[in-house]
């Protein structure tokens, strides 16, 4: 892959300039970026851009930042090897789904952007929703989607202006903030999409999580497709500024196999391949697992006029 080109741009979040403070310089080796590196749930390469923290609301960010058409270009081209994380983590998130949707203004409209295979599209339907639609930009996850689920997905980047203002009564977004060029443009959309009444449902990385001070930069969430990582505060600003209410942000306990984990954990490459084929081999890397992953569960709602 090439040497991306680089762009400067203010917080994505506040638009504050100050870049004073520096969390972490580039890490990247072009040679060593292949067709998994904008994929979900791949084994960590521990390459990561130039970030800075915004002193105004707390965001983490990418400073400077591929091009946009890079970007574009490496997630409609990135491979999928995760269908059964994806189903995994998919039920994890439906557990909000009775709590939202008793408060919701009806069960036509749910939209999932970034919906990979479009498990959670599933259970979407499931819980009772109609007019259920899936955005995903990758083609290789749409290609590996089950054939009733297939249709529903969109294959192209989520565009407000293809959705009626006011038509949604539930839109999902899961760990999709921290790879977007313009979170903010894209939060402003769904806001004008939903119905009043209607509710966001999104998670996203915490990089203050006690498993990312842990970890450090070994930690996953350090990662290329990463353009900006998000706090507690930040997240809860950025939700309240695109004019969301009763905004909720909780820690998420994930379930995953025993093997996903492995391949999350800051081991070599070697030892992490041979440690998750000999669990799968004796039966237990199958073995649900759930733990504080540091991850956050986002939920807030469309005011009502």
């Amino acid at each position: 892959m090439k040497e991306f080109q680089k762009v400067r741009r203010p917080c994505p979040v506040c638009g504050s300039r100050d870049e004073s403070i520096v969390f972490v310089d580039e890490k990247i080796n072009p040679e060593k970026l292949d067709s998994l590196a904008f994929s979900s749930r791949k084994i960590p390469e521990n390459m990561y851009h130039r970030m800075v923290v915004c002193p105004e609301c707390d965001l983490l960010y990418a400073n400077p930042l591929p091009r946009k058409g890079e970007i574009f270009q490496g997630y409609q081209e990135a491979d999928f090897e995760s269908s059964e994380e994806s189903h995994f983590a998919a039920r994890t998130y439906a557990r909000y789904l009775p709590e939202i949707i008793r408060h919701i203004p009806g069960t036509h409209g749910a939209l999932d952007i970034g919906t990979g295979d479009g498990a959670f599209l599933e259970e979407l339907l499931k819980h009772g929703m109609t007019g259920v639609v899936g955005i995903e930009p990758s083609r290789a996850p749409v290609k590996a989607s089950r054939p009733e689920i297939k249709p529903l997905i969109r294959n192209r980047f989520f565009r407000p202006r293809d959705f009626r203002k006011n038509s949604m009564s539930l839109v999902s977004c899961f760990q999709t903030f921290e790879h977007l060029y313009d979170p903010e443009q894209m939060i402003r959309g769904v806001h004008a999409i939903l119905r009043e009444g209607g509710a966001f449902l999104a998670v996203s990385h915490n990089r203050k999580s006690l498993s990312a001070r842990l970890m450090g930069l070994k930690s996953p969430i350090y990662d290329i497709e990463h353009l900006q990582l998000f706090s507690p505060r930040s997240i809860q600003y950025f939700f309240e500024k695109a004019g969301f209410v009763g905004v909720r942000v909780e820690s998420l306990f994930n379930v995953y196999p025993l093997h996903y984990w492995i391949k999350l954990f800051p081991l070599p490459k070697g030892m992490k391949l041979f440690l998750m084929k000999f669990l799968k081999r004796v039966g237990i890397g199958y073995l649900p697992i759930p733990l504080p992953a540091g991850n956050m569960a986002i939920i807030g709602y469309k005011k009502h006029q």
